[in-house]
């Protein structure tokens, strides 16, 4: 439950600039912005500039204010932001004004918990603020502005809608078995179940296969030592960041850098050789190496143009094989130099020389990404989101035998479930609601 604290905080990031904001939320956001500035009123929604005074009367710096009266704000609290000049000090001091007019320091996300209390935002809207601020990439703020816009919201409210309607029905059958019932109300029941479970299927493949477009898609670069791995990684960020040695092995451990391609953000792994080692710490970094594959969105196989392929290359070849699911670019490297290797062995690859231009390779990684990242599909921007869709789907399937065999109330008991899970991406399922649709829909109780 809200108290009715007026708390303030920093909105801008810390260091200098040219103005610095501080938000003030609650019901003495108005009187204390009165007190600062000794102005009689402040119009909601214009930008009034004023002097800031001291509690000794002194000017202290000059601002805009810009009131926002509840309801019509972010937190749904009065708001008021003062637009101060940019700079750690003068920020502090107004802060400090502010704290002595009866603020305090707002917790961390106090504001967006604040709008979700009062019914401004919902949980899909506050997890995309969040991440909307941590954004390195174009693509990433183009998804979270959808879901800021409602898109995942409207989605989930089909669902529940559809949801609803079934445990309405079902509970109006168990208890209620003299009410005339649509003749096809279970036909409509398993067609509404089906498509639910189809989106729900879109939903979780869509986002598994763009889970790094928030953070950074991660690319992993494989292959036998002396490939020029490590020379590619340079070439990708346009400085020597590997060492690069004749010397079998100078790779030891993953490098892991981010690079942006077109749009997007790429986390590039850099790995040790894979090969049969004698050396235990250069064994450990090979072991990293067949875990980068695992792991990654991406994987860039080199093999060498210039030597034959042999038992190492053949081992690359199988790994791949292993993760045959995951998008796999080969590369045939050192191109400048005489064909040694059987192109045969490889299916579909690019050849080309890190000595000189990586032109091709870097059309192809970003040409993949482009498949995962400009899609209309639902995509969903957490564990949290995707644990309840999940779990929202575990219960629908589990509905469907029971509502085969007439079971009604193991059948109602798992779209409960179902409801009560999709329901916690966006907001808590209530009783109520399917109560409404009950006695909403089938004059019940008259």
């Amino acid at each position: 439950m809200l108290n009715d604290d007026t708390i303030v905080a920093i909105a801008t990031a810390n260091g200098i600039g040219s103005i610095s904001i501080i938000r003030v939320s609650g019901k003495d956001a108005l009187p204390i912005a009165l007190k600062l500035s000794k102005k009689e009123n402040l119009t909601p929604r214009y930008a009034t500039l004023a002097s800031i005074y001291n509690s000794k009367e002194e000017v202290i710096d000059e601002a805009l204010l810009i009131y926002f009266k509840n309801p019509f704000s972010f937190t749904g609290e009065d708001i008021v932001e003062f637009q101060c000049h940019g700079g750690i000090a003068i920020s502090n001091i107004i802060m400090s004004e502010i704290i002595k007019h009866g603020a305090r320091v707002a917790q961390p996300g106090e504001f967006s918990k604040r709008a979700f209390l009062n019914g401004k935002i919902d949980l899909t809207k506050a997890e995309a603020i969040a991440k909307i601020i941590e954004a390195r990439s174009e693509d990433a703020v183009k998804l979270l502005a959808r879901q800021l816009k409602g898109e995942l919201t409207n989605f989930v409210n089909d669902i529940r809608e559809d949801l609803l309607f079934m445990l309405a029905y079902t509970e109006v059958n168990i208890d209620y078995a003299e009410e005339d019932l649509p003749e096809d109300i279970f036909e409509q029941i398993e067609n509404k179940l089906d498509k639910i479970k189809t989106k729900l299927n879109d939903t979780l493949d869509a986002s598994k296969r763009r889970e790094g477009l928030i953070e950074g898609f991660k690319v992993a670069i494989v292959g036998k030592p002396n490939v020029g791995k490590s020379s590619l990684l340079n070439k990708l960020l346009n400085y020597d960041r590997a060492i690069i040695s004749d010397i079998a092995g100078t790779t030891r451990d993953t490098i892991e850098e981010s690079v942006k391609i077109g749009t997007h953000i790429i986390k590039i792994v850099d790995t040790a050789g894979i090969r049969d080692a004698s050396d235990v710490i250069e064994q450990i970094g090979i072991e990293k190496s067949i875990e980068a594959i695992i792991e990654a969105d991406i994987v860039i196989s080199l093999f060498d143009n210039s030597k034959v392929c042999d038992n190492e290359d053949e081992k690359i070849l199988s790994l791949l094989e292993e993760n045959s699911h995951k998008e796999i670019i080969k590369v045939l490297n050192k191109s400048d130099l005489e064909n040694q290797f059987d192109k045969l062995k490889l299916d579909d690859f690019i050849e080309l020389s890190t000595k000189e231009t990586i032109n091709p390779l870097v059309r192809q990684i970003e040409s993949l990404l482009d498949l995962n990242t400009h899609s209309d599909d639902m995509t969903l921007i957490s564990k949290r989101q995707v644990d309840s869709v999940e779990q929202t789907l575990f219960h629908i399937n589990e509905s469907t035998m029971p509502l085969h065999t007439g079971e009604l109330e193991f059948f109602a008991y798992h779209i409960k479930e179902a409801l009560e899970n999709i329901s916690n991406i966006t907001r808590p399922y209530e009783n109520d609601e399917m109560l409404d649709v009950m006695f909403g829909a089938f004059c019940l109780g008259k």
